[in-house]
């Protein structure tokens, strides 16, 4: 049996394909997403009190490097094979390589529920994979198009990017549960961590509702995006279990960073590219990682990926 929250997910995903009435108010989803990244946050923080040591400098500089590395990877796939736009690869190149904090909240749920050892630095991965895979988006961008004021449209992305919600309440809880640790800091985070999976079932239904509205009906027009969207997950994760695996990293960390690696962002990134690249279709970023990319995580990369690391130990 998949983790329960994966089946919430799944409930939202019926729920949205025979149109029922159900829904979740906008302001309620938007409550639910912020309580999930500010929680992400104080727990990883709350992991790094006292054990926060140089030695993570290497790793941390590697996971960052991917972030850099998988736009560059997937730039050229998306515009021979896939066959789409300047816009729209250098878009989807920057979603691909940018990351899912839903994706990352469910592998670290399915970490826990298998007992897997788990870095308290995986949070860190989050933002250290965002801000790269975006800022390489929009050079690839750049470097082929030349028509607009590069410099302005750098430092614009740059402020949105290190200013978005997700970014302020990821780092915000790091820097919190850092500096309390779970036992100065109980009275608050307690709350928030002790709620962590029923605040994710309640997103997930959500993403599970959304989903479905991107699949209905199914674009089979774009079938080379939705294969490229079912494919690409599988060997991005690969580059995580071989960081994972260079670097000796526990299991479950090993695990959530495949889960990243193998993700697509659908909050950060569609904001940040839909002001740095107007001439892109956000539609089809969305149709192919909320669409696909997440439900093919959720439901069976995440238990692949796991398999794929213990056939290496």
């Amino acid at each position: 049996m998949p983790d329960i929250v994966v089946m919430f997910f799944l409930l939202g995903v019926v729920a949205g394909l025979v149109k029922s009435d159900l829904s979740i108010p906008k302001a309620a989803y938007d409550t639910l997403s912020l309580l999930l990244m500010l929680t992400i946050g104080l727990k990883g923080g709350m992991g790094l009190h006292g054990n926060l040591t140089p030695s993570l400098v290497p790793e941390l500089l590697l996971v960052m490097s991917l972030g850099a590395v998988i736009p560059l990877l997937l730039f050229p796939l998306l515009r021979r094979l896939v066959r789409l736009s300047l816009a729209d690869s250098a878009s989807i190149c920057a979603h691909y390589g940018s990351v899912s904090a839903g994706t990352f909240a469910v592998a670290l749920a399915y970490a826990e529920s298998h007992q897997l050892i788990t870095g308290p630095e995986v949070t860190l991965y989050l933002v250290l994979l965002e801000l790269p895979a975006i800022m390489v988006g929009l050079a690839l961008f750049r470097h082929f198009d030349r028509s607009s004021d590069t410099a302005h449209s750098r430092l614009s992305l740059l402020h949105e990017t290190l200013t978005n919600r997700g970014v302020v309440l990821l780092a915000g809880g790091v820097i919190i549960g850092y500096l309390y640790g779970p036992m100065n800091g109980a009275a608050v985070t307690d709350l928030f961590t002790g709620a962590f999976k029923a605040i994710l079932a309640l997103f997930l239904l959500e993403m599970g509702l959304t989903a479905a509205e991107t699949l209905r009906p199914i674009p089979w027009q774009h079938w080379r995006l939705l294969s490229f969207a079912c494919i690409v997950p599988s060997i991005l994760a690969c580059f995580g279990i071989a960081a994972g695996t260079v670097l000796e990293l526990p299991i479950g960390t090993t695990l959530v960073l495949a889960s990243l690696t193998a993700s697509a962002s659908y909050i950060a990134a569609p904001a940040a590219i839909r002001a740095a690249i107007p001439q892109a279709n956000i539609g089809l970023a969305m149709l192919a990682s909320l669409g696909f990319t997440f439900p093919f995580n959720v439901i069976i990369g995440i238990p692949l990926y796991h398999q794929m690391i213990l056939a290496l130990n």
